[in-house]
């Protein structure tokens, strides 16, 4: 059975047809057929009673061989099988066929079982008594008609008969016609109904097809069509069925679909526009989101530089006292306006001493300069192994305060590392100062720092072990969280590790952490070589949580 409603509707509709008029033209066949022997049968009675009326008057001037000739006569007739003739014994006496023997027939005989029932003897037999279907000796199919011959009063009072008044019956004639015509016409009534069948069925399976297809099938398809337009978001086409072919139904579905379609275009105006607006509110936001992490960074950037503040200025302190005291060592040397005599090579001494610590303050200045400029974030191969010693040299003193050992493990040859310099700096300094911090208050530690080359990864490693007082394992989940700090009041706001998290994450990154409470705690920064995808150049530090 087809799933499709036209179809479906046309294959009901055909069998619904076939049955009718197959049901219509059966009924009609047997009409006929029935009508056909009717008839026959009426002309067999006439026959039989024509034949009786012919020869009455050879009957009547007992002239037998004249009454057989008018029955020859009339047998020869197409149509006619034979005629045979019984007396009232039952003793075939004459027969047109002139094979057949004259014998005497009994009562259970089929010519005279229509008077000779079992109940009783029938002087007047019904029409359907007397007549038969038999068979003739040469194999033909008949149609018989037994037709009584009465002893009339004219015949009974004759002067020539012997017959009593009280005999009804004198004898049969029993007319045999072939039924090869009626054979004949019956196939012809049987393919002329097939054929009439046939070519209604064929006209009203037509008529459905094209009545279905006009008015059910092409509308729904049209209608299919429309919907998934609509479904695929084409809101401008309206669905058209045509007024011709569409019906009051389909009309309407036709009307709601298309309010349904201006309505859903109208909602879909209204979220675009809606859609329009809220993304120049994200953009409008997002840009003064990255303005404020900006700055952000700037001023954790800062705020690490503070923290620096003295031990830097200790430390410019050191050298800038000892040219201090060496100046004037020189300057009281020289006081009588010469140099002493064999004394030269000590000058030389004291001005290269004054020389390497100028040299020094100017480097710790320019490395600080380098680490507080703010610059425009971008990409630039660097020396991993480079940053992590320039950035030790500005958190040595710190680090020499807290009586902290720094041992580098630093792969040679490590290869170039595509970053933004200043910010990888600000995360070596951020995990060294973090790692200070944490083993101040077991008055020093060691503090490892590594490097190292991860070929399959195409990728870099940068671990910063110290073996301080550790993390507690709740909350070593939320150390990357903007504001979480484990620290006293005014030691800091805790946006240190997010700023480093989010550093690490625009470089495209991975930021690992392993503590063990009161044994250290073990960062683990993993950069890739190159950046793997081409917007990673002008993305963005974002302050995030893990």
């Amino acid at each position: 059975m087809p799933r499709k409603l036209g179809p479906k509707l046309i294959l009901s509709l055909t069998i619904l047809i076939v049955a009718i008029s197959g049901v219509s033209g059966y009924l009609n066949f047997r009409s006929q057929q029935k009508q056909l022997v009717e008839t026959m049968i009426l002309g067999a009675d006439q026959l039989s009673r024509g034949i009786t009326g012919a020869t009455w008057h050879a009957m009547l001037d007992d002239d037998r061989n004249s009454a057989y000739e008018i029955m020859r006569v009339i047998a020869d007739k197409q149509g006619v099988d034979r005629i045979r003739m019984f007396n009232r014994e039952g003793r075939l006496v004459f027969s047109t066929d002139a094979t057949e023997q004259l014998r005497m027939a009994n009562s259970s005989s089929e010519v005279c079982a229509s008077c000779h029932s079992k109940n009783a003897i029938q002087n007047r037999p019904t029409e359907d008594a007397r007549v038969r279907y038999a068979t003739s000796p040469r194999g033909v199919k008949t149609i018989n008609m037994v037709a009584p011959i009465y002893n009339e009063p004219s015949c009974s009072n004759a002067s020539c008969h012997a017959h009593n008044a009280s005999t009804k019956v004198l004898g049969v004639v029993d007319v045999a016609l072939r039924l090869d015509p009626v054979q004949k016409q019956t196939r012809a009534m049987t393919l002329q109904t097939v054929l009439w069948t046939l070519l209604e069925v064929g006209i009203g399976a037509a008529f459905v097809i094209v009545f279905t297809r006009h008015f059910v099938a092409t509308p729904i398809q049209e209608l299919i069509a429309g919907t998934k337009a609509v479904s695929a978001m084409d809101l401008d086409t309206p669905i058209d069925i045509g007024n011709a072919r569409g019906s009051q139904e389909l009309d309407e579905l036709v009307d709601s679909f298309n309010k349904m379609r201006e309505r859903l275009k109208l909602a879909v105006a209204e979220l675009n526009e809606m859609q329009q607006t809220l993304e120049s509110k994200v953009d409008e936001r997002t840009q003064q989101l990255k303005a404020a992490q900006r700055k952000l960074v700037q001023s954790e950037r800062l705020a690490t530089l503070g923290q620096l503040a003295a031990s830097v200025a200790h430390e410019i302190n050191n050298p800038v006292s000892g040219v201090l005291n060496l100046s004037m060592l020189l300057e009281r040397l020289m006081a009588s306006g010469a140099y002493p005599p064999g004394r030269e090579a000590e000058f030389r001494k004291y001005l290269s001493l004054i020389s390497a610590e100028t040299a020094r303050v100017g480097r710790i200045v320019s490395d600080l300069l380098a680490f507080s400029r703010r610059s425009k974030p971008q990409r630039a191969p660097a020396d991993l192994n480079k940053l992590v010693r320039t950035t030790l040299g500005l958190a040595d003193h710190k680090l020499k305060l807290i009586s902290a050992e720094v041992v580098l493990d630093l792969q040679e040859n490590l290869p170039a590392v595509e970053c933004d310099s200043s910010q990888i700096q600000q995360v070596i300094l951020n995990l060294v100062l973090n790692g200070a911090q944490a083993m101040q208050p077991h008055g020093g530690g060691k503090l490892t720092i590594r490097t190292r080359l991860i070929p399959q990864e195409e990728s870099v490693e940068l671990c910063v072990q110290d073996t301080g007082e550790g993390i507690a394992p709740e909350n070593l989940s939320k150390i990357f969280d903007p504001f979480f700090t484990t620290k006293a009041e005014g030691k800091g706001v805790g946006l240190g590790l997010a700023v480093l998290y989010g550093i690490v994450k625009a470089h495209e990154g991975e930021v690992e952490v392993v503590s063990q409470r009161n044994q250290g705690t073990t960062f683990t920064v993993t950069l890739p070589l190159k950046s793997r995808t081409p917007a990673a150049e002008s993305r963005e530090v974002q302050v995030q949580s893990v």
